[in-house]
Formats: structure tokens, sequence, C-alpha cells
């Protein structure tokens, strides 16, 4: 049946149009924006979540630049502790040339003296962006280093690098030590020197409340051959209220020197004698045991300011052997972190660029795909505006069956 009121072609042809030209719009704003998803309205999930990964890229811009600043700063500190390293052992040849009688030992004193200076010099200087990890006025930094996305949310990782104290501070020339006979201890320095034969010598060392106050932090190191031990002033012996300092750190030191296990030597400690040690060497071998104090604001390398090949080249070389090991440790310890820095950098790089690739393939659109689908839908569009001219003549054909 044929009505002039109702041209259902028309109407039929008129929605093919709409569809063709809402399609052709689609794909016309595909092209110019070169998404398939641009915004919400065109998928809300997908939108959604490429929102959220692009934050996430946004994020890790800023981890690159907080680990590319930890990087630098840790270098700055690394390439001072090699060069301190270096300038130790500069002094350790000077010291070792002290060993010998027939030398300058003034002459000797002197440059390592400037060698000290220019350590220091070096120390001060090793600072990037106000951050100083060598000098002791840092513990210890954190880089940011990663943004971790669960279900819970997003946390924060950081790593630490710890400073290396290679500072010179106020090596503290305080009076702690006493000692009997057998022991030797310099107005200047804080050292002593025991001499234990074997099969019976004994000594005594008498650790004393001295001019100035404990702190905490202050050490005493003592050296029995080729083995150490120490024990370092806390801030709980400090706290300690009735017990004497000297007897926590005698009592502390006679544990270390027993755990050393030293065959033969025996270490007694008596409370009726505060802060006194007793060494018997029962051993078949002489013995020398020798100690140092340390405060704690002499810095990483303070020991420096004891050596005096003038009057003890042979401790003078003991300590540069101490420092050397120290400066070495720290260099170590900051290639390490600058390392591990380095790797977190690049990783996060490729989980950057990962990640965008990520967000291209949920928006992006297939550019071939689109031209071609372009194509099509203007043929379609075409056809359908013939479609609609044809449908909208029929109206008038009725006029013939009327004349």
């Amino acid at each position: 049946m044929s009505s002039i009121l109702t041209n259902n072609s028309a109407m039929v042809a008129l929605q093919t149009m709409k569809s063709i030209n809402t399609s052709l719009g689609q794909t016309q704003s595909e092209i110019s924006t070169g998404k398939t998803v641009a915004s919400a309205k065109d998928n809300a999930a997908v939108w959604a979540i490429s929102k959220t990964m692009e934050a996430d890229v946004e994020g890790f811009k800023g981890i690159s630049d907080s680990l590319s600043l930890g990087s630098s700063t840790i270098a700055v500190a690394r390439q001072a502790a090699e060069t301190v390293t270096e300038l130790l052992t500069s002094m350790k040849e000077k010291i070792v040339s002290a060993q010998a009688d027939n030398v300058d030992k003034a002459k000797l004193q002197t440059d390592i003296d400037a060698l000290r200076e220019q350590i220091g010099s070096v120390v001060k200087a090793a600072q990037f962006n106000g951050t100083n990890l060598v000098d002791g006025s840092t513990t210890s930094i954190e880089v940011l280093s990663s943004l971790d996305r669960s279900s819970s949310g997003v946390t924060q990782s950081t790593i630490t690098v710890d400073s290396q104290n290679l500072s010179i501070g106020d090596y503290t020339a305080n009076d702690v030590f006493s000692a009997s006979t057998g022991g030797t201890i310099s107005t200047n320095a804080d050292t002593f020197v025991l001499s234990l034969d074997a099969a019976g010598g004994t000594d005594d060392i008498t650790i004393a409340d001295g001019t100035n106050a404990w702190a905490a932090g202050d050490s005493i190191t003592f050296r029995i051959g080729e083995q150490t031990a120490s024990y370092t002033v806390s801030a709980a012996d400090v706290d300690s209220g009735n017990n004497s300092i000297p007897d926590l750190i005698a009592i502390g030191l006679k544990n270390a020197i027993d755990s050393l296990g030293i065959d033969g030597l025996t270490v007694d400690y008596d409370s009726a004698n505060a802060g006194q040690l007793s060494f018997t060497n029962d051993g078949t071998e002489d013995l020398t045991v020798s100690g140092q104090y340390k405060n704690a604001g002499s810095g990483g390398l303070g020991e420096i300011d004891t050596i005096d090949v003038e009057t003890d080249a042979t401790t003078a070389l003991e300590t540069i052997e101490s420092l050397l090991t120290t400066a070495i440790d720290a260099a170590s310890s900051f290639g390490s972190a600058e390392t591990r820095i380095d790797t977190q950098a690049d990783f996060v790089d490729k989980l950057s660029d990962a990640l965008t690739s990520g967000i291209g393939t949920l928006v992006d659109a297939d550019m071939e795909e689109t031209s071609a689908r372009l194509q099509a839908l203007q043929v379609q569009q075409q056809l359908a505006t013939q479609a609609l001219s044809i449908a909208n003549q029929q109206p008038q054909n009725l006029l013939s069956l009327f004349r």
C-alpha cells in the first residue's frame, strides 16, 4: 500500500543515512585525534584505564629526575672518596719512607701535613645541591625510586644511601688512659703500647674518666698483633647513672678481646680497680698491645691528626692502614649505591616506554583500517543520499494515478 502521509522508504533511507553519518563522524574524529578512545564518551572503561596509566607515566618522569639527582649526588661523594683514597695512598708512601733511619722525617712530615690539608679540602667541597655525604653532616639520603600500584592503592619506594664520614674533625687529646710501667701514653695523643713477653708477661691499662666527660660515640680500639677489638660508648652508657663509664668500657673491651681467641692471652677485669684491665701472656710468642682513643667529634678520618713520623713512624703506619680501609670502604659503598640507582633509572625509563606502548594499544587508532573505513563510509553516504532522493520521489509518482 502506498500512502502520501507516510513514506516508509524515506524514513528507512533517512535512518540509514544518520547511521552512516554517525560512523563517518567517529571515523573523522579518529583521523583528527589519532585515537579510537579520545574521551570518556567513546569508551568509559578504557578511557579510565588509559588516564590512570598516563598519570603513572608522568609520575615516572618525576622519579627519573629524582634518580638522576641521587646518582649525581652519590657520584660526587664516590669521586671524593676515591680522591681521598689516592691522597692517603700518597701519605702511606711518605710514612713507609719514614720507617728508615736515614731520611729527613721532618720534611716527610711536612708533606704528610700538606696531604692532610688537601684531604680536608676535598671532603668539604664534595657536595651536590647542598648535600655532602662524606663530611659527617648527613647520615643518609632517601632517593625516590618507584611507584608501586596495587589493589590497595599506590605506594612509593625509596633507595636509602648511607653517608660515609671521611671528615677530619677535632681529634681531642683527651687524657683518658693511665698505664703501669709497661705502658706509655703521649701527652699529645691518646695512644698507648704494652709489651707482653712470652710465658708470663703481664701489664695493666686503666681507662680513666679523663679531663673531659665521655660522650656517646667516643671509642677505644685495641690492636693485638694483627687483630683488633674496639668498644664505642653508647648513649645508654652515658645515661647509666651510678655505673662508671670506664668500667663499662673495660668490660666491653675485655669481651671483645676474649672473642678474638688469641692463644695464651688472658685479660682480667677487677671491679675493685675502676676501668683497669690486666693482661697476661702465657703464650709462646711476645705480644704487643697498642690502643687508641677516638672522640665522637673527630670524624671518620680524625686519627690522621695523630700521624707523626718524627715521633712514632711505626704507629703512623698502623694508623694509615686503618684510614685507607675506611676510605676504600666508603668508595666501594658509594660505587655500589650508584650502580643500583643507575640500574633503577634504566628500568624506570624502560617501564615508562612499556606503559606508553600499552596506552597506545588501548586508545590509538589503526590508521590503515580507519582510512579504508573512511572511504567505504563515504561511498555508503553517497548511496544513502541517492536512496533517500529516490524514496522522496515516490509520493510524486502517485500523481500519475489521478491524471
